[in-house]
This record gives C-alpha cells, sequence and structure tokens, in this order.
C-alpha cells in the first residue's frame, strides 16, 4: 500500500508533510506535490501534517480521487524530489477545500 496526495493540495501546496517523511517519496510540481508508491514506506505521518487533508492510504481513497493513486505515480517520474518544508502557495488559504480543482494541476 502506498498514501496518495489528492485533489485538495492542487494549488495550496502546503509541504508539512515533506518534513515529516522519512524516506523523501515526496515530489514537487508547480502546484501540486505527490508521492513515489515506489518509494513511500506507508508509514502514514504526512497525513495528519496536512492541513489541506488532501492525504490518503491507497486502500482508503474515496472513489471521486482514485484516479489520484495513477497521477501520482506518472508524475514522481518527473518531478524533482522535495525533502524541505517550503512556504505554501500565497494562494492557498483561498484554493483549500475548493472542489473541482484538477483542471488547475500543473504538470
Amino acid at each position: 500500500m502506498t498514501y496518495v496526495v489528492t485533489e485538495n493540495c492542487i494549488r495550496c501546496k502546503y509541504t508539512d508533510c515533506v518534513e515529516v517523511c522519512p524516506v523523501d517519496c515526496f515530489h514537487e510540481g508547480p502546484n501540486f506535490l505527490v508521492i513515489d508508491p515506489v518509494e513511500c514506506i506507508d508509514c502514514s505521518l504526512c497525513v495528519a501534517e496536512c492541513p489541506a487533508d488532501a492525504i490518503y492510504a491507497a486502500d482508503q481513497l474515496p472513489p471521486e480521487q482514485a484516479h489520484f493513486l495513477e497521477i501520482n505515480a506518472e508524475l514522481a517520474q518527473v518531478w524533482p524530489v522535495i525533502a524541505q518544508t517550503r512556504l505554501p502557495l500565497s494562494e492557498a488559504d483561498a484554493w483549500i477545500d475548493r472542489g473541482e480543482k484538477l483542471r488547475y494541476l500543473e504538470r
């Protein structure tokens, strides 16, 4: 099993989760983070740290977020690893908990 970053991270990109990851499995894109499913050791430390509640265990993904498992795997192969906390996007507070953000994902 792996953990998966879902839609609520888009246009927020809080990085609190990155700091607690013991294996540096997070990868950073322009406005979203993903978890590399191969590197993830299923420790779950990142879940409680995410202010956007955007991280789920793969087997607990809401059905409407299931496609993010594939998105995380795909983009983790392209985007660089992020291992340190950074400031969230300037628009994060305005975009947290908004739905239908997939169209804003910058690859």
